[in-house]
């Protein structure tokens, strides 16, 4: 059984910083399309299983519904790349990821360059732009080089970094969540949580089909927020798209 953890708090008497808080309601400035994640703490991101991948074992374009806390759908994200790099490339590969509201118009973009997929190799690690409205940079996650976990830097449009996530030493797990944690650039407070969710063993051994919720202060900057999102499906191209199984015949 699945074991999920409670919503994480912030730490006793930590304060968000001025400039991860968000702006006033209709506060100018504030990219359209983000209105969803104005009054929410957390968002569950669910992928979409395809029939292609469980039966030819051929990587297809990654599709995800993202819901609120109470279920109902607040964005659809679809994969924009080709046949070969996703074959050829695997969870490596480059994406453009498409985020579309409920009336289907794009809000939100999502790109990932090509990029060194080893930490033997501090140079030409992982990153991911996030666009509010497509074209517009308003956040980017970028992956630290270390020698043994997985540790990112948010950053917001000025390209100053405004929270780490730090992951466990390993993110293979059976009948567990794996958990990254938002923090402050410090280490000193806790403020949010990226967590991939045991979805079964059926589901985890023969598909790539992976369920994400992710938590953070209500009060966090929306750009902020939108970044935490993007980070989520580098986290998942990272750690998680290959099967349960796939991972256990390939080590």
């Amino acid at each position: 059984m699945a074991t999920h953890t409670d919503q994480p708090q912030k730490s006793p008497g930590a304060v968000l910083p001025d400039h991860v808080r968000s702006d006033p309601p209709g506060a100018a400035g504030r990219p359209p399309g983000l209105e969803p994640l104005t009054q929410i703490d957390r968002l569950l991101v669910q992928q979409r299983v395809e029939l292609a991948e469980v039966v030819l074992d051929w990587e297809s374009n990654n599709k995800y519904k993202v819901k609120n806390s109470t279920g109902q759908q607040v964005f659809f994200v679809s994969e924009e790349t080709d046949f070969c790099s996703r074959q050829l490339c695997g969870p490596r590969r480059s994406f453009v990821l498409h985020v579309l509201d409920n009336t289907g118009e794009e809000v939100m973009r999502l790109t990932r360059p090509l990029r060194c997929g080893s930490c033997c190799f501090p140079c030409c690690l992982q990153e991911l732009e996030v666009q509010c409205p497509p074209g517009s940079p308003i956040g980017y996650v970028l992956q630290n080089w270390h020698p043994f976990l997985p540790e990112f830097t948010v950053q917001n449009e000025r390209r100053e970094a405004v929270l780490k996530i730090v992951g466990p030493l390993c993110s293979c797990s059976c009948c567990t969540d794996v958990n990254f944690d938002v923090l402050s650039m410090d280490g000193s407070a806790k403020v949010g949580r990226i967590s991939k969710q045991w979805s079964g063993l059926l589901r985890e051994a023969f598909t790539d089909a992976d369920h994400f919720e992710i938590s953070f202060p209500v009060d966090l900057d929306v750009k902020i927020k939108a970044a935490l999102f993007g980070a989520c499906f580098l986290i998942d191209f990272m750690f998680f798209e290959q099967n349960f199984l796939d991972v256990l015949l390939s080590g």
